[in-house]
């Protein structure tokens, strides 16, 4: 039997570490809750197959209905996790979205995309958008999946997601303003603490040197084949196309002790600054670090950061 090697080549925790023999061990995000009926918000999961031959899936939310022929504002969730851990069943994931979905009322389909080093970037883009194409499929009420056929409103779109998937879904909306994509009516799109980045320190940055390095050596990581820090997948001013996001309204959300807070507010000055005729607006938490409403979703600022999406979502 061949034996296991403990030396480790590479070390980007808290993500992942990669030994000599070429093994991968997620460090964290490895663990899974089943689909279920949640009691504490009677909201239902289920998991779906969205491309065998691709390995890509989602866990699809329903909030409690009276009326089971309602339509409801749709939300498509991509998970962050640096684009290499974390999955739409990990705890922390399928916990917000069931608060999600039961406090705004809606449908919620969180992507499983692949995940680099095995599936590099853009991969990851590449997944969440057939399955945008999947959902896109049901707008007659005839795609596979019967409960997006019967509780969809494709009228009343919303893409979201946190780090990794904030930048994920800054660009499917990108993408939907440049190709298109006929029956996705895409209302709005929320961002929090966005996974962007560059080359030349803005804000805070600077004085952050250790942290600056560890997230550019994780984006070359993630994607080898990047031109570096200043890819347009990264780095969102130096996209021309970024005029053309079709989305109308942004969320921001931000927070004070993260280091990429500037890169959040940065992004609605590009926004304001390039030809996109929305309305962008920034939420940001005081005193609180990354992702911190999935470590602590209870805490005051994470109950607020969920009441604003809800908000963003239900009122235009």
């Amino acid at each position: 039997m061949a034996s296991i090697s403990t030396e480790v080549a590479m070390d980007l925790s808290p993500f992942l570490k990669i030994y000599k023999d070429g093994r991968i061990e997620r460090v964290t995000g490895n663990d899974v809750v089943p689909p279920c009926l949640d009691p504490a918000t009677n909201v239902v999961s289920k998991d779906v197959v969205i491309s065998k031959d691709e390995d890509v899936a989602a866990r699809i939310f329903i909030p409690k209905l009276s009326d089971q022929t309602q339509k409801l504002p749709l939300l498509v969730y991509f998970h962050g996790g640096g684009f290499c851990i974390e999955t739409p069943y990990s705890p922390p994931y399928h916990k917000f979205l069931n608060s999600l979905v039961s406090k705004a009322h809606i449908v919620a389909v969180s992507v499983h995309y692949r995940r680099a080093p095995e599936h590099p970037v853009p991969i990851a883009h590449q997944d969440s958008w057939t399955s945008l194409q999947w959902l896109a499929s049901h707008f007659n009420g005839n795609g596979p999946e019967e409960c997006i056929n019967r509780h969809a409103d494709f009228g009343n779109v919303f893409f979201a997601g946190d780090s990794a998937g904030a930048n994920i879904a800054h660009h499917m909306a990108l993408r939907i303003g440049i190709h298109g994509l006929p029956n996705i009516n895409l209302q709005g799109i929320v961002l929090v603490h966005p996974f962007f980045w560059g080359v030349e320190r803005i804000g805070s940055e600077a004085q952050k040197i250790d942290h600056v390095s560890m997230v550019d050596n994780l984006w070359s990581f993630t994607c080898p084949a990047s031109t570096g820090s200043d890819d347009p997948l990264l780095n969102p001013a130096k996209d021309p196309n970024l005029g053309k996001l079709a989305s109308k309204r942004v969320l921001v959300c931000v927070a004070e002790q993260d280091l990429l807070k500037d890169r959040g507010w940065h992004y609605k000055e590009l926004l304001e600054k390039s030809d996109w005729e929305g309305v962008a607006e920034v939420m940001e938490a005081n005193g609180e670090g990354h992702v911190f409403h999935l470590f602590n979703p209870d805490c005051d600022n994470a109950v607020s950061l969920l009441h604003r999406i809800a908000s963003f979502i239900n009122h235009p």
